[in-house]
């Protein structure tokens, strides 16, 4: 595969960081298991793996989040404790997390420069922050409005603004956990571009992301974790996406892209006209069996259409009809009375609720089948969040274990398989693979499969136009709220067809 972004520094074979015999353990789990691997400055250095391979554990422990069990760190060749974040803030060493951990009330400006504020005489200097971050925003190429409240942006341009506070903070060693997941095509733009400049300027990247296109875009060196262990240093140029795949979840590349052959039946949902907020006058069917696609950049109305059809917004002109049923759906009670659920785009706020336990989040949707007289049964709760869990294969140490503990893929297991379990006919998945590994979208792509087989319907939202080229049957292309195209899977629409429809004029 050729690399389209290449190195615009030479590369010097010269560790910056290194990690020898490193090894971290839980009560019950043994995260990584004597990690020998080294990082050169100034290069570009992917790490990949399934969730749950040790990748998010590595990178608490570079950032002073988790304590090493034991091991040794060499930084430019001496040994370093990195015990709390300030250890490594003082190295230059920071993390732009997948999930962003900003302050939503306050300005994007006063996001960037937290800790490190500009202040007059005891107080803020509001208009010199905002002047000050709006330079250095304009100047790396990020079109964002520093005066702007973070809550006011998108989870894409958050991600950004993450990214532009960790570049302006001295880094020298800047880690990227799935740092495109959100954005959109222009966004990854405008990262790549600052990515490229933070390596020209010899800071060392450590790219983590589960879209094996954008390691061969970026990296010289891929490593792959598995199961806590390091089983692989590579050079890009030198291998391929079989090779990486293989050596992540020992699985060919043809196993990964899981589609059945499955023969739609009777329609299932008959939309007609439907407007409401963000989105306007769309018409579509879902038929028993099928998975219809819905493809577009972000903002062109696909989550809002979603958000519609599942009563969170009110509709404002159209009709929806289950089953040739004209349906009213004004809240989301309605839509589940009519077997239809939504798997949101944000697990973390819409699909979680992070401080309780596994076993909770699993049952949610099903408490009442398990109290019967409207007690609950403790016995019928754990025997099924026990048969789930073990279903989805969900890692964790335990059904009492806090849901914010899991990797991102145990976490969009959970909650899809609550609504598995509550039996609904029409699923609305809305960014389902969004951070998980390669392991896990298989595991994705089969549910689906299964679901289909059973005789419900799937509407699938993808930013990720391989994966809903693929998997669709009917793909739907949105653009500025409206439907832009429409193709079936034997018409061959090729890739460069359906983005120039996106994309629009």
């Amino acid at each position: 595969m050729a690399r389209s972004m290449q190195p615009e520094a030479t590369v010097q074979h010269i560790p910056i960081l290194e990690l020898r015999k490193l090894d971290k353990r839980f009560t019950g789990t043994h995260a990584l298991k004597s990690i020998d691997l080294s990082f050169r400055e100034g290069e570009v250095h992917a790490i990949i793996g399934e969730n749950g391979a040790g990748k998010s554990t590595l990178i608490k422990l570079l950032t002073g989040a988790y304590i090493r069990s034991s091991g040794t760190i060499l930084w430019r060749g001496k040994e370093v404790s990195l015990d709390t974040p300030h250890d490594a803030i003082a190295l230059g060493i920071n993390a732009v997390h997948q999930e962003v951990v900003l302050c939503p009330h306050l300005t994007v400006a006063a996001n960037m420069f937290l800790g490190e504020e500009d202040t007059r005489l005891g107080l803020l200097s509001d208009r010199a922050m905002v002047r000050r971050a709006q330079d250095i925003l304009d100047e790396i190429g990020f079109r964002l409005p520093a005066g702007a409240s973070l809550s006011a942006l998108t989870i894409g341009q958050q991600q950004l603004v993450a990214t532009a506070r960790a570049a302006v903070r001295g880094t020298r060693f800047l880690i990227f956990d799935e740092p495109t997941a959100y954005l959109t095509r222009s966004e990854a733009d405008q990262l790549f571009h600052l990515i490229r400049r933070l390596h020209a300027q010899g800071v060392t990247i450590i790219y983590i992301s589960h879209r094996l296109e954008e390691i061969f875009q970026l990296a010289a060196r891929v490593s792959v974790l598995r199961d806590g262990q390091l089983v692989s240093t590579r050079v890009v140029s030198e291998t391929n996406e079989r090779e990486l795949i293989r050596d992540m979840v020992a699985r060919s590349i043809e196993e990964v892209h899981y589609k059945e052959a499955i023969t739609p039946g009777e329609i299932l949902l008959d939309v007609k006209g439907l407007s409401g907020p963000g989105f306007s006058d769309i018409s579509l069917s879902v038929r028993r069996g099928e998975i219809v696609g819905l493809y577009g950049l972000i903002g062109a109305g696909r989550s809002e259409f979603a958000q519609c059809l599942f009563g969170r917004t009110r509709k404002t002109a159209g009709e929806i009809s289950i089953s040739g049923r004209r349906v009213e759906i004004r809240r989301e009670a309605d839509a589940i009375k009519n077997r239809i659920v939504l798997l949101p785009e944000s697990r973390r706020d819409q699909g979680l609720c992070l401080n309780l336990g596994v076993g909770l989040n699993l049952n949610l949707s099903i408490f009442k089948r398990l109290s019967p007289g409207g007690i609950v049964r403790p016995d019928l709760e754990r025997a099924a969040a026990d048969k789930q869990m073990h279903d989805l294969r969900i890692v964790a140490a335990s059904r009492a274990a806090d849901a914010m503990t899991l990797s991102g893929g145990n976490q969009q297991k959970i909650v899809i398989v609550k609504w598995l379990s509550h039996g609904a006919d029409l699923f609305i998945f809305d960014e389902p693979t969004v951070g998980v590994d390669v392991g896990t979208k298989v595991q994705i792509y089969k549910i689906l499969a299964e679901l289909l087989k059973k005789g419900a319907g799937v509407i699938l939202i993808s930013s990720y136009l391989p994966e809903v080229y693929d998997l669709s049957d009917t793909l739907h292309v949105f653009r500025r709220g409206h439907l832009a195209a429409s193709h079936r899977r034997d018409e061959h629409a090729d890739h460069e067809t359906i983005l120039a429809e996106a994309i629009g004029p």
